[in-house]
């Protein structure tokens, strides 16, 4: 829940106690936790600070000067964080591989031999296959935890919606640019590859190059070789909470149907599974319907008053290890769903969810896990 700064209550507590008392933190993780933004996202997203709260302060800082109050109190003074940037606009095979590169760099610079990743949306893609890539340069298992918040593991209908407008790039890269602004036309950002590795099944199989998150998958899968432990947090929207852009998408473009079953796409909406024909529920975020967010286990966010929020697994969703097979309960079942949308989860608000808090939330999670 949204709480009083830490430096406040502190002088409170000298004020009215004539000592301090210690304030509550998220426990420290043994090894450095990175996060990985999502499509069109680099230090900032629509004019915000990605990874912030309502007024642009990095979740993963942790109050470590003396009267620091731009800063997260929930986190232990010592958590070490690192906010990676890769290219915004990309298939996951370039951002994936730009990633590892970022995480080799970090890891060398503050002398550690293992890390924990968060990532938002295509970030929890990316993360797979940065994995990968350190396991088979590293030799060992080098990435502990993997914690996916709001991700089209299996594809999202609003990529599709963009493929299929015509005529072609043009379209694609025009439809985006309404999305993410000029950062689209920026040296080394691919639209079209952007799309199309965020629908489920190949683009083009005629093109010479097979693209989807049902290849990716196949690819970069959730494996212990590659991360020791996988999680998720699902994300839904509900009227009063969705972000003003993804209202207009949703109630005057294309409305998500993603709360049905089915192994691959069965409706060729560009993610696997199929709606229940029911549009106007509250099973999607606004670009991602639940049917493909969970991989490995389902995460639940418990808002706590007065004390630290809380994310435990969902123990009843089980696990999800092949990503191209969940089960019909994994992929229609509301348990644990956040209401929240795509993009309020990475402080695009003002809003009344405390990103702070979440992220130290996770952080604690991850903590007992790596």
């Amino acid at each position: 829940m949204k709480q009083q700064p830490t430096l406040f209550l502190a002088v409170m507590a000298v004020g009215f106690l004539g000592v301090a008392a210690p304030a509550q933190a998220a426990e420290k993780t043994t090894y450095p936790v990175v996060f990985a933004h999502g499509l069109g996202g680099f230090d900032d997203i629509l004019g915000y600070d990605y990874w912030g709260d309502d007024y642009g302060t990095f979740v993963g800082d942790p109050c470590d000067g003396f009267l620091e109050t731009s800063c997260n109190g929930d986190l232990d003074s010592g958590q070490r964080t690192f906010a990676a940037a890769v290219q915004p606009v990309q298939s996951s095979d370039v951002r994936g591989l730009d990633l590892a590169n970022d995480i080799e760099g970090y890891l060398a610079s503050v002398g550690s031999s293992y890390v924990n990743l968060v990532g938002h949306s295509q970030g929890g893609i990316d993360v797979r296959k940065a994995a990968r890539v350190l396991r088979e340069r590293k030799g060992y298992t080098v990435v502990k935890t993997v914690v996916s918040v709001s991700s089209p593991h299996r594809g999202s209908p609003v990529a599709k919606y963009i493929l299929d407008l015509r005529p072609g790039i043009t379209s694609v890269l025009d439809a985006l640019f309404r999305f993410y602004g000029n950062v689209v036309y920026a040296p080394g950002n691919d639209g079209y590859a952007a799309v199309k590795a965020l629908i489920y099944n190949d683009a083009d199989p005629n093109d010479g190059k097979t693209t989807g998150n049902k290849a990716f998958n196949l690819a970069y899968p959730v494996s212990p070789s590659y991360a020791s432990h996988y999680a998720s947090l699902v994300t839904a929207q509900s009227g009063a909470s969705v972000n003003p852009a993804l209202f207009l998408l949703k109630e005057f473009i294309f409305d998500i149907d993603g709360d049905g079953a089915c192994t691959d796409d069965c409706d060729n909406d560009g993610a696997a599974g199929k709606g229940d024909g029911i549009r106007g529920e509250q099973d999607d975020d606004g670009l991602v319907g639940i049917n493909s967010q969970q991989m490995g286990y389902r995460l639940r966010y418990t808002e706590r008053l007065g004390l630290l929020d809380t994310v435990s697994q969902d123990s009843a969703m089980g696990y999800v290890g092949n990503l191209n097979a969940p089960s019909s309960l994994q992929m229609t079942s509301m348990s644990s769903v956040i209401n929240q949308d795509h993009v309020d989860v990475i402080g695009i608000g003002p809003d009344t969810f405390d990103e702070m808090e979440f992220y130290a939330a996770i952080i604690d999670y991850i903590a007992k896990n790596d």
